[in-house]
């Protein structure tokens, strides 16, 4: 090999080997702050807490969701604006109406690319599938679609 070759070979390697690295950090990281996102969202609707809420969502989210009518057994549907999330969280700390310690409580996170996430919160009212973006660094909520708990 000649030596023009092996040294081009030699920069191409260390590239690659400072390079990975450095991208591997920045999907654990994007990862940990698409989770956590969605575990302030969680938390800020079990404990009351608006700040949380703010933190983990889009101001201009849509979510919608739907829940079974025990009389009828037909599911009826229903938007909530941001507002009304930190509405709904203020009652619950008004009232002291926090979850059962055992209330399922889950966070996954199916997929994260650069710029866009998504993931699975499991609660006690229920399963929301969430869809994230990343605003000035941060991971915000953009879109959930719930549906209330099928038994």
């Amino acid at each position: 090999m000649r030596k023009g070759k092996k040294s081009t070979c030699l920069w191409i390697a260390l590239l690659l080997c400072t390079g990975i690295p450095a991208f591997a950090q920045d999907a654990a990281a994007d990862a940990k702050g698409a989770e956590q996102a969605m575990m302030d969202y969680l938390d800020g609707f079990y404990e009351g807490d608006t700040a949380k809420i703010i933190r983990s969502v889009l101001p201009e989210v849509a979510k919608y969701g739907y829940w079974k009518d025990e009389k009828t057994g037909k599911y009826s549907g229903e938007a909530m604006s941001f507002q009304e999330m930190l509405n709904y969280a203020n009652r619950v700390k008004e009232r002291k109406r926090f979850p059962k310690p055992d209330a399922p409580k889950k966070v996954e996170l199916f997929e994260v690319q650069d710029q866009t996430a998504c993931g699975k919160v499991t609660a006690w009212w229920g399963t929301d599938y969430i869809l994230l973006g990343k605003y000035d660094g941060k991971w915000k909520i953009v879109q959930v679609l719930w549906q209330g708990p099928l038994g």
